[in-house]
């Protein structure tokens, strides 16, 4: 494609580089900000480089924030007697949006997956381990594994599982069914075999 500006060109291969986005979309998105006020462009820009600089890990569950601790881990007001271990922070906003959960979480970073070199060591899984054996201890009674049902994510909680069980803790995942809205002939097997297998009482 003959761009008419080496700039725009410039702009365009860098917003390409985004998840989901073409050339196409990205150049659309570059022409879009050209017609845009200059303040409202560099209003834009500042608020990108003060997220790429001032973003960090919470110190205590990996999560990200503004400070060293995040805001969940430094609220009182919630349930210190639960953590809910995730792959990562979209899954901490995923549950957080339910506005059903109100205890705290742990990020792991990743899932393990040896196809991709990912071990137990390049996790955060020994974090998670001297959470529970320093001053979380007392007060933490259940972890929920809040892990994709992948093949990956049943071998990361298989390996979270043993690594727990030294602990006086119960230890739960989330339910796995048929959403709510879908047709049991859509269904995949192993779904609705976990359906099945995961049966509640009606009441």
């Amino acid at each position: 494609m003959e761009y008419p500006s080496k700039l725009i060109e410039d702009a365009v291969n860098e917003v390409a580089k985004l998840p989901g986005i073409g050339k196409k979309t990205a150049l659309r998105l570059v022409l879009h900000l050209l017609k845009r006020d200059e303040e409202q462009t560099e209003t834009l820009a500042t608020s990108l480089t003060a997220m790429r600089m001032g973003v960090q890990y919470c110190r205590k569950c990996h999560n990200l924030s503004d400070h060293d601790l995040c805001s969940i881990c430094a609220s009182t007001k919630r349930d210190q007697s639960t953590i809910c271990v995730v792959e990562d922070t979209r899954d901490v906003l995923a549950i957080e949006n339910t506005a059903q959960y109100k205890g705290l979480y742990h990020v792991l970073g990743g899932i393990i997956s040896p196809v991709e070199g990912v071990g137990p060591s390049d996790l955060q899984i020994d974090s998670l381990i001297e959470r529970l054996k320093g001053g979380e201890a007392e007060q933490v009674k259940e972890i929920i594994l809040a892990i994709s049902p992948t093949m990956e994510g049943d071998t990361t909680a298989f390996y979270l599982q043993k690594r727990l069980r030294q602990f006086q803790l119960k230890i739960s995942t989330i339910a796995r069914g048929v959403p709510i809205g879908g047709d049991l002939e859509y269904a995949d097997e192993v779904t609705l075999g976990r359906s099945i297998l995961s049966r509640i009482a009606y009441d």
